[in-house]
């Protein structure tokens, strides 16, 4: 086996957590196969046990990463993801057939804080924790209006944000949790999820928490020596 198809050793693990906060209304749709008349035209995702909405882990590292690229091409047109640069194939990872590598980073689903649930809970909303927002498109030809139910997390609300990146590389860690830093920017700066042009999407984050551990004690205390200077190097994007 070569070389560039190997996987790299595990040398110990890093948590980043903080809380993630809507700005304005969100927006990232789930499936509605059947909906009855009156019914919201446009849902969006729930967990499918607690019925609350959740925001997709793979939703928050699909933006970032394709926020990174655009802003990391050296054309004026996004490259195809087998020609991102070689700084996001090491953390995001890439299935490219000669030299496929595995994402250092692992995004967690991220789920409503409590405090948060029990605001939304007493508040008298259009559906479960959610707003319907009248959305019109209107044909320029015929000038008819085209009236649609959009369901969005109400602004304010705040998500659980947790990521945990592999440490391969003992070098790359700063590199690596600085360009993260850098994309979490840039996402704060952008939009998540739809309708991003119409103001929907609007996100911060805050309390960022780093945690480290190693089955090596010695390189594990070597990494949590490490987790103050990592905390403010993404401190640094908010």
């Amino acid at each position: 086996m070569s070389k560039e198809n190997r996987i790299r050793s595990l040398k110990g693990k890093i948590k980043i957590s903080a809380v993630l906060k809507l700005e304005t209304g969100l927006h990232i749709g789930s499936s509605n196969d059947f909906a009855p008349i009156g019914a919201v035209d446009s849902p969006f995702i729930r967990d499918p046990y607690t019925k609350q909405p959740i925001i997709p882990g793979s939703s928050i590292k699909g933006k970032i990463r394709t926020l990174l690229a655009r802003s990391m091409s050296n054309s004026e047109w996004l490259n195809d993801i087998d020609q991102d640069c070689e700084k996001i194939k090491n953390l995001f990872g890439t299935a490219e057939k000669n030299a496929p590598r595995a994402s250092r980073l692992q995004f967690s689903d991220l789920a409503i804080t409590a405090a948060s649930l029990e605001n939304l809970e007493a508040m008298d909303l259009d559906t479960y924790i959610g707003e319907i927002k009248f959305e019109n498109s209107i044909n320029r030809i015929t000038a008819i209006a085209n009236p649609r139910q959009i369901e969005r997390v109400p602004a304010g609300t705040e998500f659980s944000f947790s990521v945990v990146y592999n440490v391969e590389d003992e070098e790359s860690i700063k590199e690596d949790i600085q360009l993260l830093a850098d994309g979490i920017n840039l996402l704060q700066l952008d939009y998540l999820g739809g309708h991003g042009s119409r103001g929907y999407g609007r996100v911060s984050f805050r309390d960022f928490a780093v945690e480290a551990f190693s089955m090596d004690r010695d390189y594990g205390k070597q990494l949590a020596d490490m987790t103050q200077e990592l905390t403010t190097i993404l401190e640094g994007c908010c």
